[in-house]
């Protein structure tokens, strides 16, 4: 293995993270090694030489003319990139909508492709199963039933488990954990998760809060706490919670803990809902988009379900409040009844218990890097 040099492409936040676990990973199996790419911080931080010259795109939905010719420019930056390098393999993680054009593109010049964090084909993006059978030599899947639905598809494909496991801890104690939060000891405790990105917290949070607000009628000795995504500034946050009279603790980069020391738990739609699964907390799943996104989805959409944590469940334990329903007395509504219904809450605390068996074991990192290696190799 002496000269291997693998290229690891991210996108957004998540995938940064992911990326750089899956350097460490590779480095751990391999010391050697050179690792290029297209991250963050973490991956930065992993010992990953990140390509320069490339514009941060940070989009939900369809994006407008100044993001596509920055993505278009990211593009050709790293086609030129592609074309000059030698390169034992390309990894891609997640981010389909850019990362597939990328992923034909080296493909095309010579490079092995591999993907790690699968394009959704099962929820949307069908059409692009031809392209994925095209240009990539092994996808790697982090959720069980993805595995089956490549391999029927005719792409060589392994699952290696979910990465969650290897940062969410088995078990917490909530008041340990408020305490270190600096949390009430009683009460009521509202978790809000609203998302990583700035169109997210503009879009989520105010109506979030505005629900607190709502909720803290019934139950005056609310607190609310709010998890601060290491992307989002916190003036993003404070301009929102700055108008409302509601007591609220912003505790940044600790989602697990802030997951642990709730009641309930608002939560923006994405890989968030899983983690409080495995926390074990009651959530209500949220989320709104643009209204030419939601008619886009509407039209390709192929699940019952949108929310991740009902996905891997097979059924809706968690409430989806979506686009209209996504208003603040809804979500309040929601939230009371689930609060005082006691039976409800605990069979969904209960449903929420299941989800860490479905997702495999820990490790999910490690693996991924086994399997890089062996098709870098072959």
């Amino acid at each position: 293995m002496a000269g291997l040099s693998i290229m690891i492409v991210t996108g957004e936040a998540s995938g940064d993270l992911h990326g750089a676990n899956l350097a460490k990973a590779l480095k751990e199996l391999h010391p050697e090694i050179r690792l290029v790419g297209v991250g963050g911080q973490h991956m930065r931080a992993a010992g990953v030489e990140l390509v320069q010259g490339l514009y941060r795109l940070d989009v939900v939905g369809i994006p407008g003319p100044v993001m596509m010719w920055k993505g278009v420019a990211n593009i050709l930056t790293l086609k030129r990139f592609f074309r000059r390098e030698s390169l034992d393999g390309v990894v891609f993680v997640d981010n389909p909508s850019m990362n597939l054009r990328l992923a034909r593109i080296a493909a095309k010049l010579g490079h092995r492709v591999i993907y790690y964090i699968a394009p959704q084909i099962w929820a949307w993006g069908r059409h692009r199963i031809n392209l994925i059978k095209r240009v990539v030599r092994r996808m790697i899947v982090i959720l069980p039933f993805e595995e089956p639905m490549y391999r029927e598809a005719g792409v060589p494909c392994r699952f290696v488990g979910h990465p969650l496991l290897d940062h969410v801890a088995p078990r917490y104690d909530a008041a340990r954990v408020r305490q270190q939060l600096g949390l009430p000891a009683q009460g009521l405790i509202l978790g809000v998760l609203p998302g990583s990105r700035h169109s997210e917290i503009q879009s989520l949070l105010p109506t979030m809060i505005e629900a607190a607000g709502r909720i803290r009628e019934s139950f005056p000795d609310l607190h609310c706490v709010i998890g601060q995504a290491p992307t989002v500034a916190g003036e993003w946050v404070n301009e929102v919670i700055d108008r409302k009279r509601l007591p609220v603790t912003v505790v940044p980069n600790q989602p697990s803990e802030v997951m642990a020391a709730a009641d309930l738990l608002l939560v923006a739609s994405g890989t968030a809902t899983l983690q409080a699964a495995l926390v074990g907390t009651p959530m209500i799943l949220t989320y709104r988009v643009s209204p030419l996104t939601s008619l886009f989805a509407k039209m390709v959409l192929t699940v019952e379900h949108v929310g991740l944590v009902n996905l891997v469940a097979g059924r809706g334990i968690v409430p989806e409040l979506l686009q209209s329903d996504m208003t603040a007395e809804r979500l309040s509504e929601e939230a009371l009844q689930l609060l005082k219904d006691r039976t409800r809450y605990d069979h969904m605390r209960e449903a929420l218990s299941g989800i860490r068996a479905q997702l495999g074991t820990p490790g999910a990192s490690l693996r991924a890097a086994e399997v890089v290696l062996a098709e870098c190799q072959a």
